[in-house]
């Protein structure tokens, strides 16, 4: 098949010169030209995922992040966290800019554009899915209900000369065991088309198909090649039993395959028709790609140690999935239409909750409980930010909000069916208890600080979470004692926060003992805590936008006034700003949530994603990258103020169709 590039098929228009995101003009602050750091802003990765494991592209053309083989496994290519751990460059000699990035519309291939004085090319990469694999078998790893995809553990990276003559090299140059095990290469083919880098003490076999030429220096794999009009290449990386593509043909048909696959998926959505569509399919696509799918596992982040801070400690593992997570993804999935996503991830907290009576902060992808932290000294960090971490020692810590967050999620996913799983019954029962046996108990909080353990307001808010909906789940099994028992519970946490949790401006506070504000309570009216038109919510609401932020944009907290067991200051919390539009909506401030969503919406990096926090002197991205919580909450906030401007234009009912809380 020799189908041109830019026709791969109806649903992928690939016009070569044209990019639904903006090109790159000049040189990236990251640029040596310009005397910056060697590292791109964070904001400047593309993001790929099959499901299982992710990677990130820089603007150089280079892989500088990829784990095998699944998402939590030691890097591959690790240059995000030292330069010398590991990449794999493929892209013009010489130049380091592309003229242009942008997602194929409605997937996850990424295309970078190169133009040199010499010519053009195009360079699209993928992580590549495919059929399900296991027809004769069954899989060792999937736990949910087999679909018709699965993960072809394949880097697909394809490259054609659009015009002219263009010199390209391929650097492919891993470092095994997050940048400890350099690899030998070997020849494994009749030709210079086929090689395996392997290291000792290691079970990665990293296989290399091309069509290049390739010569091993060392570690590295490398190809060089002066590209001519219509010339087309690819290389593959691969690291299971399943083939690579043999042929350029081959390739070119199984990454047209994912693209389909993608823009498919995005099809079962239910989208607004509105201008901001495009931040919320967006933001499906990244939620899909943070996904593990042999579990149903959202995972918080691909990367580890991405500073919170420049040069910095606040450096956390964010792979893995917190149980917070859980009720925010529920709302954002059922809100868009994807149910099968939504009912995968309750089933994996189903699982992780089941036959265990504490239940944790997070689990691993595979639902493991053991997250030991451990620092990797070896590595310079990001821009020099360390100690750089793997594992979360916060599975350790006590945190009241997981029952709440846990039971609201499976109230959400009951409405939406109309009956509760009788196999979840004792395990919520159990989650309800241990809220009414501990909320009077100090925690860590939904921040998970690391100083003292306090009594946070909002975490009594989430054990009043877990009660109230525990309530009206044992209404639903007509069990009317329990109902009355755990109704009355909350009632009491409910009257003991509105004693103890507000100051006396009318203001509700971070914890009983100070007058500090916590963006957590901007979910007091989202939780339906208190209706929206109470006048501690508004004055709550209004109090963190006008003295909690820092150029319009949610902190946290202030450092200052909270024992996080950190130094530094952190950047604003994109999550909270989210909230805080969701939060303005509600309370009848329209406007101020409509200006502030689309100021954040600015915020997105060239292809559309966010990382957790933005500097609000600069608007630079930091923290880990792409942030699952920010996109939950963009998807909130964009619907809050797309519901709210419905209800406006059609105040007596209109053409609102999709699900909400």
């Amino acid at each position: 098949m020799n189908e041109p590039l830019d026709s791969p098929g109806p649903d992928v228009p690939l016009d070569p010169q044209v990019g639904t995101i903006a090109g790159i003009a000049g040189p990236p602050a990251s640029s040596p030209l310009l005397g910056g750091s060697p590292f791109p802003p964070i904001a400047e990765y593309g993001f790929l995922s099959d499901c299982e494991t992710t990677a990130l592209v820089a603007p150089s053309g280079a892989i500088e992040w990829l784990c095998l083989p699944r998402i939590d496994s030691p890097s591959v290519f690790g240059a995000l966290l030292d330069r010398d751990a590991g990449s794999f460059r493929l892209g013009p000699s010489g130049i380091s800019v592309p003229a242009a990035r942008r997602y194929l519309p409605g997937t996850m291939v990424l295309e970078t554009s190169w133009g040199t004085g010499s010519g053009w090319i195009i360079v699209r990469d993928a992580l590549l899915i495919g059929g399900w694999h296991h027809e004769d078998e069954r899989s060792g790893t999937h736990r949910r209900a087999p679909t018709d995809y699965d993960a072809d553990h394949v880097l697909l990276r394809t490259i054609r000369c659009v015009n002219g003559q263009v010199e390209i090299v391929m650097d492919c140059e891993p470092v095994f065991d997050y940048g400890r095990k350099l690899v030998r290469w070997e020849y494994t083919g009749p030709g210079y088309n086929d090689g395996v880098a392997t290291a000792p003490g290691s079970d990665i076999r990293l296989g290399l198909r091309t069509n290049l030429r390739i010569g091993f220096e060392g570690p590295r794999a490398t190809a060089r090649h002066r590209m001519k009009e219509g010339e087309q290449l690819y290389c593959a990386l691969y690291w299971s039993e399943h083939a690579p593509p043999q042929s350029f043909d081959e390739a070119y048909e199984r990454q047209v395959w994912t693209a389909h696959h993608w823009q498919h998926w995005v099809d079962r959505g239910t989208f607004p028709d509105h201008p901001w569509r495009a931040h919320l399919q967006r933001s499906a696509l990244t939620l899909k790609g943070l996904t593990y799918a042999p579990t149903g596992a959202l995972i918080a982040a691909s990367t580890t140690s991405l500073p919170e801070t420049p040069q910095g400690e606040r450096n956390w593992d964010y792979r893995y999935s917190w149980i917070r997570d859980s009720t925010f993804m529920l709302w954002a999935l059922y809100t868009l239409g994807f149910d099968w996503e939504a009912n995968d991830f309750f089933y994996f907290i189903a699982d992780v909750a089941g036959g265990q009576e504490d239940l944790q902060v997070m689990y691993g992808p595979g639902g493991e409980r053991n997250l030991e932290e451990r620092t990797l000294d070896h590595l310079s960090g990001y821009e020099g930010a360390r100690p750089v971490r793997i594992g979360n020692d916060a599975y350790r810590q006590v945190q009241h909000d997981v029952w709440g967050a846990l039971l609201d999620s499976v109230y959400l996913h009951t409405r939406s069916r109309d009956s509760l799983d009788e196999r979840v019954w004792p395990i919520l029962s159990r989650q309800v208890e241990m809220a009414i046996k501990h909320w009077r108990s100090p925690d860590r909080g939904i921040w998970e600080v690391r100083g003292e353990p306090k009594h946070f307001t909002s975490s009594k808010m989430f054990c009043w979470v877990a009660c109230d909906r525990g309530a009206r789940l044992a209404e639903i099994r007509e069990d009317w004692d329990l109902a009355r028992r755990w109704q009355q519970a909350a009632d009491e946490i409910h009257a003991d926060i509105c004693e103890h949790g507000v100051d006396e401006r009318g203001v509700f506070v971070q914890h009983y003992e100070t007058t500090a504000l916590d963006a957590a309570m901007l979910l007091l009216p989202l939780l339906r805590f208190l209706p929206p038109s109470d006048e501690r919510v508004r004055a709550t609401v209004l109090a963190i936008a006008d003295e909690l932020t820092e150029n319009g944009l949610v902190l946290r907290y202030r450092t200052e006034e909270t024992d996080d067991g950190l130094s530094g200051t952190e950047g604003t919390f994109l999550i909270c700003s989210f909230w805080l539009v969701s939060a303005l909506a509600e309370i009848g401030e329209l406007t101020r949530a409509r200006e502030l969503c689309e100021r954040l919406l600015g915020y997105a990096s060239p292809l559309g994603l966010y990382a957790e926090e933005i500097d609000p002197r600069t608007g630079r991205h930091l923290g880990n990258f792409p942030q699952a919580f920010t996109h939950l909450a963009l998807i909130n906030a964009v619907m809050h103020v797309i519901r709210a401007d419905e209800a406006q234009a059609f105040p007596n009912g209109g053409p609102i169709t999709h699900g909400w809380r």
